[in-house]
């Protein structure tokens, strides 16, 4: 018996990631400019970067990240054309708080068996989400590995590059007591909270419309795709707008994440009867016993990003961003993050 029929046996199909490939790779090259020199399959991928060479003092900023246990929501509702798109997005929005436009991307796909379907679904949801941010999906990889990964589970990450003109770096140093704190809404829960919301919502029906849910089903509300916010935020940067920080709700919900900017003797102070909760969360706050403090520890509670600016300009960014909400302010403090 030839050496593929024995790997094959060992649980790892050559043919199956050959496949896959050959599903994905038109996908995948539409995302191609022509600063891309290579093409699917390469060992590297080539990426042109001689319009880095117009900037004064370009800084690359490098992101990586995965979609958690989102992938087990997509596996039990049997849907794998969004978590491809969170990826993207998830990452696009974690070097976008400091100011920088994407270049390209790089996705790791892995599982137990590889299902060349399922995976090029997947490949194509990220294709789909770089084409949309005009970024290359430059390369990746398909692994498969029996005994790493739980049968018909799959793992996705991914990596993304980008630059920043270094003047134009935004860290949070120069917020300051005073500030104005608008909120861009999100999607859901976009890529985040999934462990207690599968389990808290586990033996409800996931397939059933809702009327809590505005008549969707919960497996939709949670596979819902996580927002990018590029288009929003270059909006108020390219017009001038003085943005002091940005924080990406993510793990750690909105208690941890606007920390992460915030310089040490100020507070975020946050107003929540400023903007609606998306229906989903209450919904995983009735069925998991889930306390205020707790939700707002874990999930973004309907707001994906918070934009740090002076008050003196939200007049102006709301007339050119309608759905950015006011949902708190700066004041002096310890670092931390205050609901009022």
């Amino acid at each position: 018996m030839d050496e593929e029929s024995a790997y094959k046996r060992a649980g790892v199909d050559l043919g199956a990631g050959q496949e896959a490939t050959t599903l994905m790779r038109a996908a995948i090259q539409a995302t191609y400019g022509p600063q891309v020199l290579s093409d699917v399959g390469a060992f590297g991928g080539l990426y042109v970067i001689s319009e880095l060479m117009e900037m004064q003092a370009p800084v690359l900023v490098a992101s990586t990240d995965g979609v958690g246990t989102k992938t087990m929501v997509a596996a039990r509702a049997g849907r794998w054309d969004t978590i491809g798109q969170d990826i993207v997005n998830h990452c696009l929005n974690d070097i976008l708080v400091q100011g920088a436009r994407p270049l390209f991307m790089l996705d790791y796909v892995a599982s137990a068996k590889l299902a060349p379907r399922q995976i090029a679904a997947v490949v194509e949801g990220v294709a789909r989400a770089c084409k949309k941010a005009g970024i290359a999906l430059l390369g990746g990889e398909t692994a498969e590995m029996p005994g790493v990964y739980q049968h018909g589970e799959l793992d996705l990450v991914g990596t993304i590059i980008g630059a920043v003109e270094r003047e134009k770096i935004i860290d949070g140093s120069r917020i300051e007591a005073g500030d104005a704190i608008l909120g861009l809404p999100s999607s859901g829960l976009h890529t985040n909270g999934y462990t207690l919301a599968r389990q808290a919502l586990d033996k409800l029906d996931w397939t059933q419309q809702l009327p809590e849910l505005d008549g969707i089903t919960i497996g939709d509300a949670l596979l819902t795709p996580h927002r990018s916010y590029l288009k929003q935020v270059f909006t108020w940067l390219d017009v001038g707008l003085d943005i002091r920080g940005l924080a990406h709700i993510t793990g750690g919900g909105l208690v941890d994440n606007p920390v992460r900017i915030l310089p040490k003797e100020v507070d975020c102070v946050l107003k929540p009867s400023a903007w609606a909760v998306p229906p989903i969360f209450k919904l995983i706050q009735q069925h998991g016993d889930v306390s205020d403090a707790e939700l707002a520890h874990v999930f973004n509670l309907g707001l994906g990003m918070l934009v740090f600016l002076p008050p003196s300009q939200i007049e102006e960014a709301q007339r050119l961003i309608p759905e950015a909400i006011q949902v708190g302010e700066v004041q002096k403090g310890t670092r931390r993050v205050r609901f009022k």
